[in-house]
Protein backbone atom coordinates (compact mmCIF):
# COMPACT_ATOMS: atom_id res chain seq x y z
CA UNK A 1 0.00 0.00 0.00
CA UNK A 2 2.82 2.30 -0.88
CA UNK A 3 2.02 5.93 -1.51
CA UNK A 4 -0.84 6.17 0.98
CA UNK A 5 -0.35 7.78 4.35
CA UNK A 6 -3.49 6.30 5.90
CA UNK A 7 -6.23 3.76 5.42
CA UNK A 8 -8.66 6.64 4.97
CA UNK A 9 -6.63 7.94 2.04
CA UNK A 10 -6.54 4.47 0.48
CA UNK A 11 -10.29 4.05 1.07
CA UNK A 12 -10.96 7.31 -0.76
CA UNK A 13 -8.72 6.21 -3.62
CA UNK A 14 -10.60 2.93 -4.15
CA UNK A 15 -14.05 4.42 -3.51
CA UNK A 16 -14.97 4.32 -7.23
CA UNK A 17 -14.37 0.54 -7.22
CA UNK A 18 -16.42 0.18 -4.04
CA UNK A 19 -19.26 2.17 -5.61
CA UNK A 20 -19.11 -0.01 -8.70
CA UNK A 21 -19.30 -3.19 -6.59
CA UNK A 22 -22.33 -1.82 -4.72
CA UNK A 23 -23.97 -0.93 -8.03
CA UNK A 24 -23.44 -4.52 -9.20
CA UNK A 25 -24.94 -5.87 -5.98
CA UNK A 26 -27.98 -3.61 -6.29
CA UNK A 27 -28.45 -4.76 -9.87
CA UNK A 28 -28.98 -8.31 -8.58
CA UNK A 29 -31.29 -7.18 -5.78
CA UNK A 30 -28.86 -6.91 -2.86
CA UNK A 31 -29.58 -3.49 -1.39
CA UNK A 32 -28.35 -3.82 2.19
CA UNK A 33 -24.61 -4.20 1.54
CA UNK A 34 -22.77 -0.87 1.78
CA UNK A 35 -19.35 0.33 0.62
CA UNK A 36 -17.97 0.08 4.14
CA UNK A 37 -19.14 -3.54 4.36
CA UNK A 38 -17.14 -4.49 1.27
CA UNK A 39 -14.10 -2.62 2.59
CA UNK A 40 -14.32 -4.14 6.09
CA UNK A 41 -14.88 -7.66 4.79
CA UNK A 42 -11.81 -7.50 2.57
CA UNK A 43 -9.70 -5.69 5.17
CA UNK A 44 -10.52 -8.19 7.93
CA UNK A 45 -10.74 -11.42 5.94
CA UNK A 46 -8.57 -11.11 2.82
CA UNK A 47 -6.01 -8.32 2.98
CA UNK A 48 -4.84 -9.12 6.51
CA UNK A 49 -3.46 -12.40 5.11
CA UNK A 50 -1.53 -10.74 2.26
CA UNK A 51 1.63 -8.67 2.11
CA UNK A 52 2.82 -6.01 -0.32
CA UNK A 53 -0.61 -5.29 -1.76
CA UNK A 54 -0.61 -3.06 -4.80
CA UNK A 55 -3.47 -0.74 -5.66
CA UNK A 56 -4.46 -2.90 -8.62
CA UNK A 57 -4.65 -5.96 -6.32
CA UNK A 58 -6.95 -4.11 -3.96
CA UNK A 59 -9.23 -2.93 -6.77
CA UNK A 60 -9.25 -6.44 -8.25
CA UNK A 61 -10.25 -7.92 -4.88
CA UNK A 62 -13.08 -5.39 -4.57
CA UNK A 63 -14.44 -6.19 -8.01
CA UNK A 64 -14.08 -9.97 -7.77
CA UNK A 65 -15.08 -10.71 -4.18
CA UNK A 66 -17.93 -13.19 -4.09
CA UNK A 67 -21.35 -11.59 -3.74
CA UNK A 68 -22.47 -14.56 -1.64
CA UNK A 69 -19.54 -14.07 0.76
CA UNK A 70 -20.39 -10.39 1.16
CA UNK A 71 -24.07 -11.15 1.76
CA UNK A 72 -23.21 -13.77 4.36
CA UNK A 73 -20.76 -11.40 6.09
CA UNK A 74 -23.29 -8.57 6.30
CA UNK A 75 -26.13 -10.86 7.38
CA UNK A 76 -23.93 -12.19 10.19
CA UNK A 77 -23.14 -8.65 11.34
CA UNK A 78 -26.80 -7.63 11.20
CA UNK A 79 -27.80 -10.75 13.11
CA UNK A 80 -25.26 -10.01 15.85
CA UNK A 81 -26.44 -6.40 16.08
CA UNK A 82 -30.05 -7.53 16.33
CA UNK A 83 -29.21 -10.01 19.08
CA UNK A 84 -27.30 -7.33 20.97
CA UNK A 85 -30.21 -4.92 20.67
CA UNK A 86 -32.64 -7.61 21.83
CA UNK A 87 -30.39 -8.46 24.79
CA UNK A 88 -30.16 -4.79 25.71
CA UNK A 89 -33.93 -4.50 25.66
CA UNK A 90 -34.34 -7.57 27.86
CA UNK A 91 -31.80 -6.37 30.39
CA UNK A 92 -33.51 -3.03 31.01
CA UNK A 93 -34.61 -2.68 34.62
CA UNK A 94 -38.31 -2.94 35.24
CA UNK A 95 -40.00 0.18 36.51
CA UNK A 96 -41.98 -0.17 39.69
CA UNK A 97 -45.30 1.50 40.01
CA UNK A 98 -45.53 3.87 42.91
CA UNK A 99 -48.45 3.20 45.17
Amino acid sequence: MDGFSSLAELYNRVKPALKSKIKDLKRIGVHYVQEADVWNYLKNNVWCKKTNLALNDIVNDIMTVSNAELESYVQEILSKQKRTMENDEVSLPLERKSE
